[in-house]
């Protein structure tokens, strides 16, 4: 069995890969020439060189595959250029999942993201029947992802793709060289650079959870279903309170309002065009803490088979990983 991976330089797609390898299966990656390519070091699989927005490097990467682990994605809080992500999130997509159509592939699993989900306002934890509309879809992120997986469930339903779709909710973990902008949280945090945090929660697992997710996934899910691949709902105060003892720093003290926060933000994204540099804080990032970003996995454990391990372990690793690698100075 050959499986191509997309986006296996990346953070999430490097675990997948990494676990298909260990299930024994032929993994090809796609990367693109600018990839940061240190997570595929000493991985004995096949590299081909491709772009979401280039249909012909994409017909060369499934040519002769059997299944595909669509995990790329453009994914950052902030962008100067938001037709960009759009072209890669959706467009890309799409000219991804027709010429694997077309080249006969016979499986899918396609990455979303909880961000598409709908929040409840009751404190309580979302799922995948969760309502949610474009109109509620805060910042391009989160409008491409909208975008790109509502073309995938119509491509499965029309065209009978055969695609899982698989929703994660914050992964963290070993091997985020971005670093993401959650894993760009955890290193401030460890280097003692966060004595505040505005009140919200995510959800947090494990990226090896994620991963084993995804090939659960691919096992046994229904093409045109999701599965939210989710872990420990847990507040801010207490995700940076963790990273900031494993770092051996004092944990933050306060839960500061968002209101209080938004002006920084406004200014942080005003040097962020100045600089060219993606900015810590985010006028977007503020309006969707707004809601706790809690959900619940009982879907995909029920129907999967899915498990996770706590979150507590899964910042520890990344603390640990961080810090091996420099990350903390």
């Amino acid at each position: 069995m050959t499986v191509l991976v997309t986006g296996a330089s990346g953070f999430v797609g490097a675990a997948v890969a990494r676990h298909l390898l260990a299930e024994g299966a032929a993994v090809r990656v796609m990367t693109r020439s600018t990839s940061d390519p240190r997570n595929l070091e000493g991985l004995p699989v096949e590299r081909v060189t491709g772009d979401l927005t280039d249909r012909a490097s994409l017909d060369r990467a499934v040519a002769g595959c059997d299944s595909l682990f669509h995990v790329a994605a453009d994914y950052r809080l902030w962008i100067p250029d938001p037709e960009a992500m759009l072209a890669a999130n959706v467009e890309g997509t799409v000219n991804l999942m027709t010429a694997a159509g077309e080249a006969g592939v016979g499986r899918i699993v396609y990455t979303s993201s909880v961000a598409v989900l709908g929040l409840r306002g009751d404190g309580g934890s979302a799922d995948e029947t969760t309502p949610s509309s474009l109109a509620d879809m805060i910042g391009a992120y989160k409008r491409s992802k909208f975008l790109a997986e509502a073309a995938v469930r119509r491509m499965v339903a029309e065209q009978g793709l055969p695609c899982v779709i698989v929703n994660p909710s914050t992964p963290i973990g070993p091997r985020d060289l971005k670093p993401t902008p959650t894993g760009r949280l955890v290193v401030e945090a460890a280097r003692g650079r966060m004595p505040a945090v505005v009140d919200t929660g995510l959800n947090v697992v494990h990226v090896d959870d994620v991963a084993a997710g995804h090939l659960l996934a691919y096992a046994r899910g229904t093409p045109g279903e999701r599965y939210l691949l989710g872990g420990d709902n847990m507040t801010l105060f207490d995700i940076v309170g963790l990273a900031a003892r494993e770092g051996g720093k004092a944990p933050p003290r306060a839960r500061l309002p968002h209101a209080l926060i938004l002006p920084f933000a406004y200014l942080a994204e005003g040097w962020a065009k100045r600089s060219g540099r993606e900015p810590f804080a985010t006028v977007d990032g503020l309006r969707m803490a707004r809601k706790k970003m809690w959900f619940s996995s009982a879907k995909a454990e029920d129907a999967l088979g899915y498990r996770h391990r706590p979150g507590a372990e899964a910042i520890r690793d990344a603390v640990a990983w961080f810090r091996e690698r420099g990350y903390l100075g």
